[in-house]
């Protein structure tokens, strides 16, 4: 355990900022997931619909620094390809 003062405020603000991350990321999952499952259904008005939310939870979670910006692109880009290939 941290003896000086400004190791315990790091902390404090470490798993603060831990915590943000972590929310931040658990949407992008679910909205990823909406997105596969409308796929998996065949929905393509729902999957479209997912896609749109889900392109905008991920670029947000760029613009924070959660994820790299390439990373952002990539996650966008799989998700769309697999939208398009629904009849």
């Amino acid at each position: 355990m941290a003896n000086i003062k400004s190791a315990k405020k790091r902390i404090l603000v470490i798993n603060k900022k831990t915590m943000r991350n972590k929310m931040i990321r658990s949407g992008v999952k679910t909205a990823i997931k909406k997105v596969l499952a409308a796929v998996a259904a065949n929905d393509k008005a729902a999957a479209q619909a997912a896609l749109v939310s889900a392109t905008k939870t991920i670029d947000m979670a760029a613009s924070k620094g959660v994820y790299h910006k390439n990373n952002a692109a990539r996650k966008k880009s799989r998700l769309a390809k697999a939208v398009n290939k629904i009849a």
